[in-house]
């Protein structure tokens, strides 16, 4: 087919790379100057700079598998075994670590829980019966999603302590709104997934490329190579349903509009709903999508003189810094001659910070940084900057679930795709290569259903002619 895939993000990336490796005609159209959608990067001052911090967990077979294709799996390493080192402020307890052992689910997590010194015994031991219980949520159930994951964690005796002090570390992070206010459909698949499924399946895994060469520049390169072709600056003002298919009008300075059989919208939520032609779905679906809305996140990124952390990431507990991570060598800093450490704080969750003036985050972030990381009392900050996602995800909120479209439409041959489609999982890049797999499935069905419908025609006509349909039915699935 010749199909046209609106969208570069990792959802765009991965059905255009799958179309193309089954030799259909791919053209991939972004916006933007370069492919990755939101985890991209961009150069300051010599240092590359991601927008946002991103990584990953072993039970993200679907994004490992795609970085696989990309040939850049091993710029993407994994944890042996999952450790986080979970800070807090002088005199409010001891550092400690989060650690699993060998054992097999559920119990690979249990003596670190038993350890965990920012709860007490008794909240440890209530986390560890929550922990349990969250194993029976069933996700299938549409009325999981109805529930607030705080709700939940309340009747299960889990006090506002316990509440921050450790399921805040995930499900913030993951779902990117506050952890009371999120859907119990999607905190219990981080937890049922994550933490309780497989032994390995927490097991995080931090880029060693900048976004940008590990996602835009290798699907670039992997694309050339399979002979789709990619077109940046390119912007989409309409998607036509024509005679042989659909017809994508350009933006204005474009050279031509652009024919194809199938179009993949792989685009944000707001943008398909502008994009989407009447009558692929109902307006009541299309109008829902607002619902989704939008969370943000921002990224503190400090350079300090000195190496003042002596890990490659940490969460904080007690502290406005949620995640903070060493950016030092993969942003080139030393490589360019620089001295000292380059610290990036991400916030998920971020609506306190997201409009405040950068000097409003140097006077909250500098102490939080020095109360957790001693070294940082005495070191010396060289540079001090912000990046904003205003509109990084939707909402992770309850009720979010029904406002997910499948990737299907009414139209044969147009199919969505994106981090906010119905995938199972929150808005990660997990999800976004999901659906863009989802998306070519969907396609293929089509195609398949298409195939049927003209073989059932022809039998009308001449029993010999099926045989020979039905013949290129199956070489074409």
């Amino acid at each position: 087919m010749k199909t046209v895939v609106i969208g570069g993000g990792l959802a765009g990336i991965t059905a255009a790379l799958t179309l193309a490796e089954q030799d259909n005609d791919v053209t991939l159209l972004e916006a933007k100057p370069r492919l990755g959608g939101a985890t991209m990067s961009f150069e300051r001052d010599g240092l590359i700079v991601d927008t946002g911090q991103h990584v990953f967990l072993r039970c993200c077979t679907h994004y490992r598998g795609l970085l696989d294709r990309l040939g850049v799996a091993g710029q993407a390493p994994l944890q042996r075994r999952f450790d986080v080192t979970v800070l807090s402020p002088s005199g409010r307890g001891r550092t400690t670590r989060l650690r699993r052992n060998a054992l097999p689910a559920p119990l690979h997590l249990l003596p670190t829980l038993l350890g965990y010194g920012k709860l007490s015994l008794a909240e440890r031991a209530r986390v560890g019966q929550a922990a349990l219980g969250m194993r029976g949520v069933n996700l299938d159930d549409p009325a999981t999603d109805r529930v607030a994951f705080g709700d939940w964690l309340a009747r299960h005796g889990q006090d506002e302590r316990s509440r921050r002090a450790l399921w805040d570390l995930f499900s913030v992070a993951s779902i990117n709104v506050p952890g009371d206010e999120a859907s119990l459909a999607l905190a219990a698949k981080v937890v049922q997934t994550g933490l309780l499924g497989d032994s390995g399946a927490a097991d995080i895994g931090v880029p060693a490329l900048p976004l940008g060469e590990l996602h835009g520049t290798a699907a670039a390169r992997k694309l050339a190579a399979l002979g789709a072709t990619v077109r940046l600056n390119t912007k989409v003002d309409a998607i036509e349903v024509s005679p042989a298919g659909f017809t994508v009008r350009l933006g204005r300075g474009a050279e031509e509009d652009i024919q194809a059989e199938a179009v993949v919208l792989a685009v944000p939520h707001e943008a398909a709903a502008r994009l989407i032609p009447a009558g692929a779905l109902p307006d009541s679906i299309v109008a829902g999508w607002s619902g989704l809305g939008a969370a943000p996140i921002v990224n503190v990124h400090v350079i300090y003189d000195r190496k003042v952390m002596d890990v490659p990431f940490a969460a904080g507990v007690d502290s406005p810094v949620q995640w903070v991570f060493d950016r030092t060598r993969i942003s080139g800093m030393h490589a360019s001659g620089a001295a000292g450490q380059y610290l990036a704080i991400s916030l998920s969750a971020a609506d306190e910070y997201v409009d405040r003036s950068v000097a409003s985050l140097r006077e909250e972030f500098i102490p939080a940084l020095a109360d957790l990381l001693p070294a940082a009392r005495e070191a010396t900050v060289s540079e001090f900057f912000v990046t904003r996602e205003r509109r990084a995800t939707f909402r992770g909120v309850p009720g979010t679930a029904r406002l997910r479209p499948a990737a299907a439409t009414a139209w044969p041959g147009l199919v969505l795709a994106g981090s906010w489609t119905a995938t199972g999982w929150p808005d990660t890049m997990e999800s976004a290569v999901r659906s863009g797999l989802n998306a070519v499935v969907a396609l293929r069905a089509r195609e398949s259903a298409r195939i049927v419908g003209t073989v059932t025609e022809v039998n009308e006509v001449d029993n010999s002619t099926v045989r020979t349909a039905d013949s290129a039915r199956g070489v074409r699935s």
